[in-house]
């Protein structure tokens, strides 16, 4: 490889591992136009292994600011990400494939359950596939794969 290719692949190493930050904040921020934005205009999600939905970007958003109430702290931790381009069209790079493990602990919201009540935590695999475009990397899909949870009040000394 020539010292420009290995430029170009670090650079897109670095905006794809961007852009799997950006997604965590997002969801923890609360920053639904921005969680939207980093998707493709036929992006989905699919939350189903956690309880959740699939479908679309806007319907997941949609879905995702009216559950995420129930939780006055998040906090996304994503570790372990395994990174893998591919091909598209014969151009080497358009696309990418991120497997990364995730551990999310969550304070509920006042008034959502008992007081005393421990965080909700949970951790897993996210699965994205993402997509080259004009405008940058953008998530095309993500689809997580929930692996367990602690919710309040199970007992953790088992």
């Amino acid at each position: 490889m020539t010292q420009r290719v290995e430029l170009a692949a670090v650079m897109d190493r670095l905006a794809v591992d961007g852009l799997i930050t950006d997604y965590a904040v997002a969801v923890d921020d609360g920053d639904w136009a921005a969680y939207r934005e980093m998707f493709t205009s036929d992006g989905r999600a699919d939350y189903r292994s956690a309880g959740g939905i699939e479908g679309e970007v806007g319907k997941v958003a949609a879905w995702l600011e009216e559950s995420m109430r129930l939780f006055s702290m998040r906090q996304h931790l994503i570790v372990n990400r395994r990174l893998r381009f591919g091909v598209l069209e014969q151009d080497r790079g358009d696309t990418a494939r991120v497997q990364a493990d995730y551990v999310n602990p969550m304070r509920l919201a006042a008034g959502a359950g008992p007081a005393t009540a421990p965080d909700f935590v949970c951790g897993g695999r996210y699965v994205f596939e993402l997509l080259r475009t004009e405008d940058g990397w953008r998530v095309r899909e993500v689809v997580v794969q929930e692996k367990w949870r602690r919710q309040p009040g199970q007992d953790t000394t088992d």
